[in-house]
């Protein structure tokens, strides 16, 4: 099947988690997210405008590669639900036109919020 719409576009982001479980609570709480299971090593997740997965991965993710930045219109209400559901902010910052928080979530996985300011 091919999409054209498609080429050359990120299509899918993929996270490691040592706990399934835990990952799809704390961002089907938070975001909403709806996840379909394939086996029990690996989740899928649609989360709007791009999909991705949970894969099975019992050593800690590590951090300092690519960042997935997510937009909250409410920043405040979404950073007290990440911390309400056991994420972990890693720190916040101003940056002209808008300001961003990062987290990291239950795997350790470390992502980013951002609205406009």
């Amino acid at each position: 099947m091919s999409k054209p719409e498609h080429d050359r576009k990120i299509d899918y982001v993929e996270f490691p988690a040592a706990d399934l479980a835990a990952v799809k609570q704390f961002y089907s709480s938070v975001f909403g997210w709806q996840f379909t299971d394939y086996g029990p090593d690996y989740t899928t997740f649609e989360a709007g405008r791009i999909g991705g997965g949970f894969r099975l991965e019992p050593a800690a993710p590590s951090r300092g590669g690519a960042l997935v930045i997510l937009y909250a219109v409410d920043l405040e209400a979404t950073k007290a639900k990440v911390q309400a559901a056991g994420g972990k902010i890693v720190h916040t910052h101003e940056f002209p036109g808008g300001r961003r928080f990062h987290f990291t979530d239950p795997a350790g996985n470390e992502l980013a919020v951002w609205s406009e300011a």
